[in-house]
């Protein structure tokens, strides 16, 4: 989307970049004039999140993210361009000038939350329908009460195809708007039906208290309909990027957030005295999902299910927290109950026991591979020596490395001496394989190629000169395209580099200025934390005008060589079908 650039240069300049960054990342370092935190787009547990307050940019030397001010709220925020600039816009309330094309998308995204909030009414106002009785009985078998139906909005789908759509077009509503909202689908004769029928619903509410989505929860025995059903992916929701009730969790003074299955696990720890409870929508937690829980806690209680779908995702979960240096404990309900039938049968008093006595994730690990070898036999103490020498590799701390290790030794009757040594030869090997790999990507003929983009050099030695082209550019001073002289994009070996020159071009010969909030538009977020990474490496304004001679006498060098090449494979080629000396 357009917006006039003085808007945009005061936009970036009243949001400056390391005020806005520490609403997301705790930037607890410093080295020279960068801040250093850990990274909100990886996982990682040694800051390399860098914020460099004097060229007003971010990069992560783990992941490679980076760019400007507008681009951390595109990536952070999950927003487009435009949305990220209003984003801003509000946070120091700027007026943002009128652009068609963004006001079309704004307005489709507020119809959409209007058309979302008018639908959670009607399934709201549908629990005191008698034909929506099935489900009020549903709610009340399950222990639900009326404050927890208020507070998490929950509704009633009639058991009809048209019900919904029918009262939403009443009410101003288009059958688009209904499919682009997920809230209508299309059978394949063309139809439009409502895609929640017969089902508790509940709301999808998001940290910002917007209705994104829904989710519907069969209320019959009929195996043959899905449990649960969620909204499709809309420009609003996006399944692995939500995590149920973190709209309420997110105020909790309990210090740490529960991490459950199901919506109506939370629903009943919440009523039960704990308001720390949130779900992922019954799959497996996501990478965005364990970054967004680690925005607003460093202790995390895993709850799922004791059966093998959960203690797979249990697995995942631990995976992707620890590696955001979140603390982690596992909750083992007794019985393989879930939290809701738990407390149901047993009362809160006894789950806040079960908290009190849980384990962290080492002890709930290093259970689940005792429990898979036969202790008294040789084979099965060999194999749960290594199993358990493997993933305790794998703990940061050494101490706890040592503690653990000699509760294993402990109960294989080795000594302690015996355990160390196998997760130290562990350890050793997984050294020397990162070793191998750290020396296959510096080799000479990979040392340029960027590794963590979708971009690729043909000629590493002239996009080598073509990226010092471009970080001189990015200098800021318009004189140096004097040096460039006739240079186009087409000499340029590398497509996008090309694309970058003549982007820097265009907008010095505007007399525009050259700015990561201006290239946010026009280049995707990997192009633009690429170029974030050229602006890292050091260019001297100095001697910016003789670099900039050789860089461009490097690639027209380069031009050459090739054109040299194609002549003497021309001539071979000749040789070789006897036309030399021929006129052909």
């Amino acid at each position: 989307m357009a917006f006039p650039e003085r808007f945009l240069d005061e936009l970036v300049a009243r949001n400056e970049i390391t005020d806005v960054v520490k609403g997301y990342v705790n930037l607890t370092k410093r080295s020279g004039s960068n801040l250093f935190g850990l990274c909100p787009f990886h996982s990682e547990k040694t800051p390399s999140f860098s914020v460099s307050p004097d060229k007003q940019i971010y990069h992560c030397f783990g992941c490679g993210k980076g760019g400007g001010v507008i681009s951390f709220i595109m990536e952070i925020e999950n927003l487009s361009f435009p949305d990220a600039v209003h984003f801003l816009a509000r946070r120091v309330n700027m007026e943002v000038p009128d652009d068609k094309d963004d006001r079309e998308l704004r307005s489709k995204r507020e119809r959409l939350l209007s058309l979302n909030r008018e639908a959670a009414r009607f399934f709201h106002e549908n629990l005191s329908k008698p034909q929506c009785r099935a489900v009020t009985e549903y709610i009340a078998g399950r222990g639900i009460t009326a404050s927890s139906v208020k507070t998490f909005g929950l509704g009633a789908a009639p058991d009809s195809w048209g019900a919904l759509c029918d009262e939403m077009e009443r009410r101003g509503y288009t059958k688009t708007e209904l499919l682009d909202a997920g809230l209508a689908a299309r059978s394949s004769k063309g139809n439009i039906y409502d895609f929640f029928r017969n089902r508790l619903i509940f709301p999808l509410i998001d940290v910002r208290g917007n209705v994104v989505g829904f989710s519907g929860r069969r209320i019959t025995n009929d195996e043959n309909e899905r449990k649960f059903i969620h909204t499709k992916e809309t420009i609003l929701f996006n399944k692995s990027r939500f995590l149920f009730g973190l709209n309420l969790a997110k105020k909790t003074k309990l210090g740490r957030i529960i991490l459950v299955e199901g919506n109506v696990d939370v629903i009943t720890l919440r009523q039960a005295g704990f308001d720390n409870a949130i779900a992922s929508l019954g799959t497996s937690l996501t990478e965005e999902q364990a970054r967004l829980i680690s925005n607003y806690t460093r202790e995390v209680v895993i709850a799922y299910d004791s059966d093998k779908a959960g203690v797979a995702a249990t697995e995942r979960a631990i995976g992707h927290l620890e590696r955001l240096g979140v603390a982690i404990k596992v909750l083992k309900v007794p019985g393989n109950k879930d939290p809701d039938e738990f407390i149901r049968n047993h009362g809160p008093g006894a789950f806040a026991a079960l908290l009190n006595s849980m384990g962290n994730h080492i002890e709930y690990r290093l259970s689940l591979i005792e429990a898979k070898y036969d202790l008294t036999d040789d084979a099965g103490k060999v194999a749960y020596l290594k199993e358990t020498a493997e993933m305790l590799s794998t703990v940061s701390s050494p101490v706890a490395r040592e503690i653990y290790g000699n509760r294993v030794a402990e109960k294989l009757r080795i000594s302690p001496e015996a355990m160390q040594t196998e997760i130290k030869r562990v350890i050793s090997r997984r050294v020397k394989e990162q070793k191998r790999k750290l020396e296959r990507e510096t080799r000479p003929v990979n040392i340029i190629q960027p590794k963590t983009y979708k971009i690729r050099y043909e000629n590493p030695v002239s996009a080598a000169a073509e990226e010092g082209i471009i970080r001189l550019l990015l200098l800021g001073d318009p004189s140096l395209l004097r040096e460039v002289g006739e240079l186009t994009k087409e000499d340029f070996t590398s497509e996008f580099l090309g694309r970058v020159f003549e982007h820097i071009k265009n907008r010095y010969e505007e007399h525009k200025t050259v700015s990561l909030a201006a290239m946010s538009a026009d280049f995707t977020a990997d192009e633009v934390s690429y170029i974030t990474l050229l602006m890292q490496k050091p260019a001297s304004a100095a001697t910016a005008e003789k670099a900039m001679r050789d860089y461009i006498g490097v690639i027209r060098t380069e031009q050459l060589k090739k054109k040299e090449d194609l002549l003497a494979i021309s001539r071979k080629y000749r040789e070789i079908k006897g036309l030399e000396d021929k006129d052909v």
